[in-house]
């Protein structure tokens, strides 16, 4: 939530928590107030980048249709022609690679989407999409695509920027760092508001760093849910976290179940290979295989995969991510036309569910333009929060140093019994959520270092002295 020191230390040593709060509690209020200055100031400059980059990300659906409505819309016509036919334009007109998958226009105005890969120049996890007029089976053009939501140039540059900054698995380590940090920053502000006391949070009337801190903290505090779900969905797909959690999740019979792409219909398979024919005609065809899709009630947007190989069926799946959610997905044997298997999203464990709702609202797909704007509002609010914490910092330090830093040793102050479990919740925290503590970790040590090299030097501030006797 809060992205650098909500109070001084002066006020943090003050017995001014509210009566609600137990006085044993109180004690942590130093350690907690340390903690959310230091990772404020230190993390705050990787949640300015995801924020930036996630509010451009959430601009960006509605900037795709705009950029790219050539390819996207064509004028209704009378009658869609069979996607057999669709495809074979797009063939014509694109002959290389190999047909991955296909989506039939799924709204009157809208394209058919061929997806080649293999092609040359094309990324090796990206896709070429061929856009076709389901009326004319005019090719409308052809741009790279990425991801399951179909992300063309724009979406998948500002994607890739928010996710690794371009720098590929080790640029991927700055957004989960930024995830990793956010929760704990957002609750640890929280506490640190609802334990002043009332007179200390008004914003009205006041002027200064008091002014800052009341916008910091009110601000902070409406948007802290929102962040600690960012930083909780952002997690579900990192690199390390996201390890563990999946991990979790399948240990616990919560992993996401995929149909079975082979003739014998056992979920325990994976659907979703590409095909090799280069039409992507395999056996009865795709406008078979599509009919009998729908027969199984898969309504539109749909994607066909076709065969992986010659043991493998087509998997026809819904790939709608809005609310509400179209997860369905058939096998199809291309010999018969019949379906090998079907999988339904109501038969989707509910660790399984949560997850795939929460990426999607995450990524602004699960209620459209409203999801985004909700997005957008809260990387606003993020970036206010980054640059009122500094400008408290700075307010902090004025008349001295700049950006005094709260003093050491306000862990001594918590008694054990509390310590000791906490220091045990962190680090199985840690353990889960690795860079939160290997980054955690590290800036124990170094802050040990420094202090040390202070005492040495006789350079402790009268508070640090204070904290460290009591």
């Amino acid at each position: 939530m809060s992205t650098a020191p909500s109070t001084t230390a002066e006020e943090a040593t003050q017995p001014d928590t509210p009566a609600s709060s137990p006085r044993r509690w109180a004690p942590l209020r130093p350690l907690i107030l340390r903690l959310h200055f230091y990772a404020g100031v230190l993390v705050a400059p990787f949640l300015l980048v995801a924020a930036a980059t996630g509010f451009l990300y959430a601009g960006a659906f509605q900037a795709e249709k705009i950029v790219y409505s050539h390819e996207l819309t064509v004028p209704v016509g009378d009658e869609k022609l069979p996607i057999s036919e669709q495809v074979a334009a797009a063939r014509k007109a694109h002959p290389e690679g190999t047909v991955s998958a296909v989506r039939p226009s799924p709204e009157d105005d809208a394209t058919t989407r061929v997806m080649l890969s293999g092609v040359k120049g094309v990324d090796a996890d990206h896709t070429l999409a061929v856009f076709v007029d389901p009326y004319t089976a005019e090719v409308r053009g052809a741009l790279e695509q990425y991801g399951s939501t179909g992300a063309l140039p724009l979406r998948t540059w500002i994607d890739e920027f928010h996710r690794d900054l371009h720098l590929g698995e080790n640029g991927r380590l700055y957004s989960e760092l930024a995830a990793s940090w956010l929760w704990v920053i957002a609750g640890g502000g929280l506490v640190l508001w609802f334990s002043r006391r009332r007179a200390l949070r008004r914003v009205r009337g006041t002027t200064g760093r008091r002014r800052t801190l009341g916008l910091h903290g009110t601000v902070g505090v409406w948007a802290a849910v929102g962040f600690v779900f960012l930083s909780a969905t952002g997690l579900t797909w990192s690199a390390y976290a996201g390890a563990n959690i999946d991990e979790l999740r399948t240990s616990l019979g919560q992993a996401t179940p995929s149909v079975s792409a082979s003739a014998g219909g056992d979920h325990g398979g994976h659907g979703g290979a590409a095909g090799t024919g280069g039409s992507g005609e395999h056996g009865v065809g795709l406008d078979k295989v599509l009919a009998a899709a729908r027969a199984e009630g898969l309504g539109d947007p749909v994607e066909i995969v076709p065969p992986a190989d010659a043991s493998s069926a087509y998997v026809v799946r819904q790939v709608q991510r809005s609310w509400p959610t179209k997860q369905d997905s058939v096998a199809i044997d291309p010999s018969t036309g019949e379906v090998a298997d079907v999988l339904r999203f109501d038969d989707y464990p509910v660790l399984a569910k949560l997850t795939r709702w929460g990426i999607d609202l995450h990524t602004g797909v699960l209620f459209g333009l409203v999801n985004q704007i909700a997005l957008m509002l809260l990387a606003l609010s993020l970036i206010v929060l980054i640059v009122w914490g500094y400008r408290m910092w700075w307010q902090r330090g004025r008349g001295s140093a700049f950006g005094r830093p709260v003093p050491r040793g306000a862990w001594q102050q918590v008694p054990p019994q509390i310590l000791v479990p906490l220091v045990a919740v962190v680090a199985v925290v840690g353990y889960f959520v690795p860079l939160l503590g290997i980054s955690l970790a590290a800036f124990i040590v170094v802050d040990g270092v420094l202090g040390e090299m202070a005492h040495r030097r006789g350079k402790r501030t009268p508070a640090e002295v204070n904290q460290s006797r009591g």
